[in-house]
Formats: structure tokens, sequence, C-alpha cells
């Protein structure tokens, strides 16, 4: 399997807006909306480019065998670096190899010593995010949303299980 992690304005507006659109995908993500039209995607994709140059870090689009299959990565939330990952459900299979990815350069490349997980208190089959290692580590409020938030150690001291 060939994966590449590639900047955001690399996709498609169509592709992404499918995605961000998926009812599948929707259900996962609580600050999604159906109504994801093109104004907002040149404009949601200029705001997660904007963190690479703010913060050294951001999302990126994921390409399985060269077909866009979702985003994520590292995004800055307050003073942490908070994972999301975003596929579509064809790809659902994948997020584990893609994780494995995302930790590997925040250790690696950006010498991170944590990154937090933010889940809403709805998403209650968790096991396979404390299997991963990550802890939970308080709630936040985001636009009005409440999170659970999980943190997993990556850095030099982290002891991992």
């Amino acid at each position: 399997m060939q994966l590449t992690f590639r900047h955001l304005s690399d996709v498609s507006t169509d592709d992404i807006m499918a995605l961000n659109n998926n009812p599948d995908v929707l259900r996962q993500m609580p600050l999604g909306r159906p109504d994801f039209d093109e104004k907002k995607c040149k404009a949601w994709v200029a705001q997660k480019e904007a963190q690479w140059v703010l913060n050294g870090y951001g999302p990126w689009a994921f390409f399985v065998e060269n077909e866009f299959a979702g985003w994520g990565g590292l995004q800055k939330e307050g003073d942490d670096a908070d994972l999301a990952l975003v596929l579509h459900p064809h790809y659902w299979g994948l997020g584990k190899v893609i994780f494995n990815e995302i930790v590997r350069r925040a250790v690696q490349e950006l010498r991170l010593e944590s990154i937090t997980l933010l889940l809403p208190p709805t998403r209650v089959r968790i096991k396979g995010v404390l299997r991963l290692g990550f802890r939970p580590d308080g709630e936040v409020d985001i636009d009005g949303t409440y999170f659970r938030r999980y943190r997993l150690l990556v850095g030099p001291s982290a002891q991992h299980p």
C-alpha cells in the first residue's frame, strides 16, 4: 500500500466537500455540518494551511494509491497538538497505519512530548483509543460543544504500554 501525506491545497474542493459532507463521516464529527459548500471549503482549506505557517505543523491530506482517502494530523488547540483523523468510510481500516505515521512525525520531526485527542461525550466506545495509550485528560469546550480530552505521551520520557 502506498500512503502519502500531502497539503490539503493539493486536493480538489469537490473531493474535500464529498468527504466532509458524507453522512457517515459527519456522525463522527460533532463540529461538522452538512452544508459544507465550495465557499466554506476554500476558507477551511486556507485556515488549515495557515496552521503550518503559524505553528510549524497542521493537517495533511492522506492519499492511498494516489486516491484521496481523508485528512488529519496535528492541529494546535490551546497549548496542545491535537490529533484529527477523518477518513472516507472506504479507508476506515487504515486508521491505525495513518495514526502510527502521524505519531512518528510528532516524535521524530516535531519533537512533541504529547498529543491530545478530543472526543464527544456521545462517543462511548473508546477501548481502541485507550489501547493506543491515550489517557483521560479533562474536558474542553469548542464553540459550545463539549469534548472529552485524551492525552498520549509521545516524547522521550513517555512510557508506552
